[in-house]
């Protein structure tokens, strides 16, 4: 079963963006990127490597190629060409190395580089990893030391990815994934942090500093906006710590206590206190919930089994208010089969209801439900 589906964007396809308002118009004299006989051109490159003609992935090719030559009379300076060119490359290495790895779950552990071998945070990072690996799942870090070596030395090379970041400092590889061909060097922080959360069904937080805190909350955010599929997130430290029960109160008191977040959004995270309970609550998550996706408007859960009607009806009351009203005024969920436009995992029911597109939180706790009903 490939996992490929787990990852995707929720967010669904958007209309056509009309170009923004006083951006510069293009010189006549310039041929347009997108000339018919450009974009013949275009299709005739496309199908000598092996495109398909007409289908979707080779247009979403030609809309690569055709933003690349507008960059020409966009009259974009070298710094910027060097960046973008940059990065398609980065992207498309990383996810070829990925791409090898299809199957397996995977979850991303983030840390401090600086936590020493002999700290509880350290133990617990690696023990962590090693209980994940015996789920058969892969651990996808940083690369470098502390709890990203921990990460590493507990599930081992043959389950480990390795995304490194260059720096001037404090960065160098550690021994359990260097020279390994799992291991990505990324030039860029966002499209390191992209590889990150696109290629996770899970992310696993250890106590850490400024980089530990962006990444903990691109991920909350990119979830309770609903931009990234919904994945469980641990927060885990060693014995005898607290670091994650300050956080925790400072999100009460800072954020929750202001109306910044709301209620439901502290569902987006778990705190657990040894690693035996951060690897229980990823593997719960996934007891019968499979992915989500939208077809237009309507949230697509795929279980793995299905579950009781009478379960169906439970879940449409208690979380009527992620339900966009019928005309008749009713909020129902539906389990059924595949919607016409779906390509993959066919075989899976869907449990489906037309989303308000808010509260995300509650939808981590709905799925929570989920892996509670017994399947039918």
């Amino acid at each position: 079963m490939s996992s490929q589906a787990n990852r995707q964007e929720l967010d669904p396809p958007a209309a056509p963006v009309p170009p923004p308002v006083g951006i510069p118009a293009e010189e006549p004299s310039t041929r347009r990127a997108d000339d018919p006989e450009i974009a013949s051109a275009i299709d005739g490159l496309i199908a000598s490597v092996g495109g398909e003609p007409g289908s979707f992935e080779s247009k979403l090719v030609r809309d690569v190629l055709v933003t690349g030559l507008k960059l020409i009379p966009d009259g974009r300076n070298t710094g910027e060409l060097k960046l973008i060119s940059a990065a398609i490359r980065e992207l498309r290495y990383a996810y070829r190395v990925f791409g090898a790895y299809p199957e397996p779950h995977k979850v991303s552990i983030f840390g401090s580089a600086r936590t020493p071998a002999d700290h509880p945070d350290y133990a617990a990072a690696s023990e962590f990893g090693r209980l994940m690996g015996e789920a058969s799942w892969m651990v996808i870090t940083g690369a470098g030391g502390g709890i990203m070596e921990a990460g590493h030395v507990g599930p081992g090379r043959e389950r480990s990815f390795g995304v490194a970041i260059r720096l001037p400092f404090e960065q160098t590889t550690n021994p359990v994934i260097a020279g390994d061909e799992k291991l990505i060097h990324f030039r860029y922080f966002f499209t390191r942090k992209l590889m990150f959360l696109s290629q996770s069904e899970a992310v696993a937080l250890f106590p850490g500093g400024f980089g530990t805190m962006d990444e903990a909350f691109e991920a909350l955010t990119l979830i309770q906006t609903g931009k990234s599929s919904m994945i469980p997130i641990v927060l885990c430290e060693g014995k005898g710590q607290n670091y994650w029960e300050q956080f925790h109160e400072a999100m009460r008191v800072l954020l929750l206590e202001r109306g910044w977040i709301s209620p439901e959004d502290l569902n987006l995270y778990t705190l657990c206190k040894t690693p035996a309970a951060a690897r229980d609550v990823i593997l719960k998550f996934y007891r019968n919930y499979h992915s989500s996706r939208y077809v237009r408007d309507d949230l697509v859960i795929r279980l793995r089994k299905p579950i009781h009607q009478k379960d169906v009806d439970r879940l449409a009351a208690e979380f009527s208010v992620l339900i966009r009203p019928a005309e008749d005024g009713s909020r129902k969920m539906v389990l059924r089969g595949p919607y016409e436009v779906e390509e993959d995992h066919l075989d899976l029911p869907r449990l489906c209801f037309t989303h308000t597109r808010h509260k995300f939180g509650m939808v981590r706790r709905l799925i929570d439900r989920i892996n509670e009903c017994e399947v039918a």
